[in-house]
């Protein structure tokens, strides 16, 4: 934007009316004195004085123009440093509801890895609970054989001694024996 855009617009965004220079210098009374200025030479100074107005007049629409557009940068700078502000305030409390949430994952991540090793446990002594079953249960049937071996062999010296034979072939004939 050029200089005169920016003065133009200043002027339109202005409440204020800014005066006229070309309509003082053609108000009737200041016209009648610059015509009576070629007439008599000691009125030419208030036609020095209608340029000095007209002067006056741009130094004042000059000043209004400065103040306008130096409340306009200031306000603009305002509005920048809230936005920045703001911009900030965002950035850091989106930063902090980051870092809450990764705390928050992390307990959570913690408290998983706590129940897995809790669980990883429970399995580990029920497998080991499986184990110490099994040798009872082996070790219960190893017996249970050893006595039946035992039963078969007193069985098989009756037999013996007494000289008579087995009446049934097989396991039933001397009671119940489990394999």
């Amino acid at each position: 934007m050029g200089a005169e855009e920016a003065k133009t617009e200043a002027e339109e965004k202005s409440v204020i009316p800014l005066p006229d220079p070309v309509a003082k210098a053609s108000h009737p009374k200041t016209s009648a004195t610059v015509e009576k200025v070629t007439d008599k030479p000691e009125e030419k100074n208030s036609g020095a004085v209608v340029d000095r107005d007209a002067v006056l007049a741009a130094i004042e629409t000059e000043k209004r123009l400065a103040l306008i557009k130096a409340w306009e940068e200031s306000e603009k700078s305002k509005a920048e440093n809230r936005a920045h502000k703001k911009q900030s305030a965002t950035g850091t409390w989106e930063s902090s509801m980051i870092a809450a949430a990764e705390a928050q994952l992390k307990k959570m991540e913690e408290k998983l890895e706590k129940k897995k090793a809790e669980y990883g446990e429970r399995m580990k002594n029920k497998i080991a609970e499986i184990h110490k079953a099994r040798e009872e249960k082996r070790a219960m049937i190893e017996a249970k054989r050893r006595e039946n071996l035992v039963k078969i062999e007193e069985a098989a010296a009756n037999y013996r001694s007494s000289g008579t034979a087995p009446k049934k072939f097989g396991a039933c004939s001397l009671g119940s024996f489990d394999f």
